[in-house]
């Protein structure tokens, strides 16, 4: 029989706010180490959703630590449901955080004790970013800023962590401080407090994607995005292109937002969508780590 990955449950703590929050890591025990690989969920998301464990240990299975993190305001609790329940916590998220979040996890694959166990296994001079949707976005920014990544993925990745707000809404938003969205799969309103957009604005450059991608992204990157995404347009994945014309671009056909996905996710398969993904990316970072 197939070796199983070994996984271990990481718990993490930021300087920046009170709200412990989770990581997995899971790799074959071969004692011989190897590339680190980090996978940023999207908006709404979390580090369990759908098959995103089936979508780990295929990674680990093909000689990578894969690590993949709850964003700490994501409306998961540890030890809770399992799903989106803090709905305050959600709506004090922002951008910022979110990047904060992505370097403590980076801290403590490089300093914690607690991460010994698999240092054997770890070679840390070959670290990759993925992120999936906002995530994607996220990756490229923490890349920007961050030269211990040394190759980044984007799967269906936004562009710019403005979704096109418009004045009208934002005034509306400032006036009540709240504004909800709704999500579809659990039909719960979800708040964002204004407090999103004044982090935007304050973090303007930080956060600016196209910027950040012309400027200072210097690393590697693999643009992946399906040509069905019903979410973001795949034009974003042509755009992110022409900012870094030495990206590579892998459009892939008949291949929607979540790569096939739902939650939950019943079957002990990946979908084929994001087998295809998967098979892509890795293919990428055997080449550039």
């Amino acid at each position: 029989m197939p070796v199983q990955p070994i996984r271990l449950d990481l718990r993490l703590a930021s300087p920046r706010h009170a709200r412990p929050f989770a990581a997995d890591l899971r790799y074959l025990p071969t004692g011989q180490p190897k590339p680190v690989v980090v996978f940023v969920h999207g908006f709404k998301g979390f580090k369990d959703w759908g098959h995103f464990n089936l979508l780990a240990d295929w990674f680990a299975g093909q000689g990578v630590v894969f690590v993949k993190l709850n964003l700490s305001h994501n409306g998961l609790v540890i030890d809770g449901s399992g799903d989106l329940e803090d709905l305050e916590a959600f709506g004090r998220n922002n951008f910022s955080l979110e990047l904060d979040d992505i370097g403590v996890l980076l801290d403590y694959l490089h300093h914690a004790d607690e991460a010994l166990r698999a240092r054997a296994e770890m070679d840390l001079t070959r670290l990759a970013l993925i992120g999936h949707s906002r995530g994607g976005g996220l990756v490229l920014l923490k890349a920007a800023e961050d030269v211990r990544v040394k190759a980044v993925v984007t799967w269906a990745a936004i562009t710019n962590v403005n979704p096109g707000w418009t004045e009208e809404l934002m005034q509306h938003w400032q006036q009540q401080g709240v504004y909800y969205v709704e999500n579809s799969r659990t039909k719960q309103q979800l708040p964002l407090y204004y407090q999103i957009v004044e982090d935007y604005h304050q973090n303007r450059l930080r956060l600016d994607i196209p910027h950040n991608v012309r400027r200072k992204l210097w690393q590697p990157l693999l643009v992946l995005h399906g040509n069905q995404d019903e979410t973001v347009p795949v034009q974003r994945a042509h755009d992110l292109q022409r900012w870094k014309p030495d990206a590579e671009l892998a459009i892939l056909p008949s291949v929607t937002h979540n790569f096939g996905g739902s939650h939950p996710w019943p079957a002990a398969e990946l979908p084929a969508q994001a087998l295809t993904a998967a098979e892509v990316t890795m293919e990428f970072l055997g080449r550039v780590l």
